[in-house]
């Protein structure tokens, strides 16, 4: 049984650390997104920089498949694209090397009155979580929630990783008499520091047994060389065993140049130690020459800087192969359209701002398509929810938060080059909308998991609240294709449209409110129904005033009146005598008040058919105030029709 529970402690361990990796990743993409990668982007412009990048973190750290997990994190969260994390992961080859160096100097530990000893995995993990759960729990400030989900990440991380080790450390005393049994065989020898390193899952601490062995016993250069060069690749094999699960194409291919650059090096280095050794220059007092534990530690270094500095130059090579072993997924026609807009940024055009804004506009007008075909995918999960359609949506938002940071990105860019007002303002709007629809996406996604959570209870709304969800989600769809067709087109006529479907929305929304209160206090619906609906509510009123946010946007591009007096401008709308505004306004109110009245009516006559009395229903519309019957000069939402009664037990 004792076996059975060491596997268990490893996959507990191997849990944690999948799951640190996740949460970490997810807290560094909603904090300072744009910020962080681009400072990432400017590191690992080259080769050479992202290489230094990755061996002083791994030196903190003391740990490359930590560095490397953070990279592949940092890669699934859009903060570094495939190519420019090769140099990282050559880097925390080389970095990984500096434990050794470590143990050598300090007689196989870090002393606590070291600062080394600060960085030693086992303090920095219960650091971490101290810190990111005090962020959590304490500080308030905007943005400290994603902080303290990275800090929790990275302890979390580590303890998993601490915990794999755990698991077979009681196997030390057997490993270490293997790892040395090789001397006359290198290929079993690099076989052992392959499959050690793997069970281990630490190159750090394999190095470490061998370190220790040559303090007490002593070893032979020829004897634990290729367990040295195997233990090089058991550290890749472990990290791309662990990054390949659920992983992305982009950081499984991370994970690939790991395995490929380690492999070359290894080539290297068994082609230049049989050439010396034939050539005569490594004689046998090298070749036999016994090490201590700063010898293993030496060797252990070179093994890992020689063949990163010179296989460095090829890391192109590197990035072409992973590509070609992990190609990427077909598209469909959607994805492949938005991967083309994102080419047609092109950085060669910001110097002309006309050609370079009508290219990023381009863009907008793809974000708001994709933000509507994703609110329109919510709905009908609300309606009928499948995990196949929950995962388009949360591949959408994806791609929304791609474009919009690119776009972004795009449109600062050209500022440097802009001189004419119509430049000026055609960026500033692009600006406002682009983030307008991503928030759109958001609350898309929001409901969608609302609909998710729903399935998990087993439950669903009532046939009252399922109706009026289908009354008001088509109003926010009448309003957000309005919306988009503004913008795509430019069309002044539709923008003026989308206020007043906006006032209506409120109100409908407001109306809605009070009847679903109106069922709760009657316990016609649980207090989880309840939550949920009018979470729901809220999500659908704020898709709304992002839509009337980008319409009064669109006429303020136009318009010098209404440009930097946004709020005023519709201050004075809704006070109004506006014709259109106020034509606009009556008509929709009728078409979707218009539906509650008329399925409240239908309920009053199936009550009484259902009593077999002819008493009048106890729920009946008011009079409508007709287009025309307003008075002028009155706010518009006066002059509108009432809203249906409550209903009456």
């Amino acid at each position: 049984m004792d076996i059975f529970y060491r596997i268990v402690s490893l996959l507990g361990g191997l849990a944690l650390f999948l799951y640190g990796m996740r949460i970490m990743g997810d807290g560094l993409k909603s904090s300072s997104g744009g910020a962080m990668k681009a400072a990432l982007a400017r590191v690992t412009t080259k080769p050479i920089m992202g290489f230094l990048l990755g061996v002083i973190v791994t030196c903190m750290i003391q740990s490359s498949t930590a560095t490397i997990v953070l990279t592949v994190g940092l890669v699934g969260a859009g903060f570094l694209s495939f190519r420019q994390s090769i140099g990282i992961v050559l880097g925390a080859n080389v970095g990984t090397a500096i434990t050794a160096q470590i143990i050598r100097l300090m007689d196989l530990d870090a002393g606590s009155s070291s600062i080394l000893y600060f960085f030693k995995s086992d303090n920095l993990a219960p650091l971490a979580l101290t810190i990111g759960i005090i962020i959590i729990m304490f500080v308030k400030k905007k943005g400290a929630g994603a902080t303290g989900t990275i800090f929790m990440g990275f302890g979390i991380l580590f303890v998993g990783l601490m915990n794999m080790s755990a698991a077979v450390s009681s196997m030390s005393g057997q490993l270490s008499k293997l790892l040395v049994s090789f001397e006359d065989n290198y290929v079993l020898g690099f076989l052992a520091g392959v499959a050690v390193t793997g069970i281990i899952q630490s190159s750090s601490a394999v190095v470490g047994i061998l370190q220790s062995i040559a303090s007490s016993v002593g070893v032979t250069f020829c004897g634990v060389f290729a367990v040295i060069v195997g233990v090089n690749i058991g550290d890749c094999l472990t990290t791309f065993l662990v990054c390949r699960i659920g992983a992305k194409t982009e950081q499984i291919r991370v994970c690939l140049v790991h395995i490929l650059y380690n492999v070359c090096a290894a080539l290297l280095i068994f082609a230049t130690l049989a050439v010396l050794r034939a050539t005569g220059v490594l004689g046998d007092n090298l070749w036999y020459a016994s090490l201590d534990s700063g010898g293993v530690a030496n060797v252990h270094g070179l093994f890992r800087l020689v063949p990163a500095v010179l296989l460095l130059p090829f890391s192109g090579f590197f990035a072409k192969a992973a590509e070609k072993i992990a190609p990427d997924k077909p598209l469909d026609e959607e994805d492949a359209d938005i991967e083309q807009n994102l080419r047609d940024l092109d950085m060669h055009l910001i110097t002309t701002p006309g050609l370079a804004l009508a290219e990023s506009e381009h863009l907008i007008g793809h974000m708001a398509e994709v933000s509507l075909k994703n609110y329109k995918a919510s709905v009908n999960q609300i309606a009928e929810f499948r995990e196949k359609r929950n995962g388009k949506i949360i591949h959408r938002e994806d791609l929304l938060d791609r474009m919009a940071d690119a776009c972004n990105q795009y449109i600062v860019a050209v500022s440097p080059y802009v001189t004419r007002q119509v430049d000026n303002r055609t960026q500033n709007f692009q600006l406002r909308a682009l983030v307008a629809f991503e928030r759109i996406g958001d609350l898309s996604v929001d409901m969608n998991e609302s609909a998710g959570k729903m399935v998990e209870a087993k439950t669903q709304f009532s046939d009252d609240a399922k109706f009026e969800l289908a009354v008001v989600t088509d109003a926010v769809r009448d309003i957000l294709s309005t919306t988009v067709t503004a913008i795509k087109n430019n069309d002044i006529q539709k923008a003026r449209k989308v206020e007043p479907m906006e006032e209506v929305i409120d109100e409908l929304i407001e109306e809605l409110r009070s009847h679903h209160v109106y069922r709760m206090t009657r316990h016609l619906c649980d207090a989880f129904h309840g939550i949920e609906f009018q979470n729901i509510l809220n999500y659908l009123e704020r898709i709304s005033d992002q839509c009337s946010d980008v319409a009064v946007y669109l006429l303020g591009r136009y318009d010098d009146a209404i440009d930097g007096h946004e709020h005023q401008y519709i201050h004075v709308l809704h006070h109004s005598d506006d014709p259109e505004y106020l034509e606009e306004f009556q008509a929709n109110y009728q078409k979707y008040f218009g539906q509650m009245k008329a399925q409240a009516i239908l309920e009053a006559e199936a009550e009484q058919e259902e009593k077999g009395t002819d008493a009048p229903p106890k729920t009946a519309p008011r009079e409508e105030v007709l287009p025309g019957q307003e008075t002028a000069g009155t706010d518009a939402k006066e002059q509108a029709p009432e809203a249906v009664l409550d209903k009456q037990e």
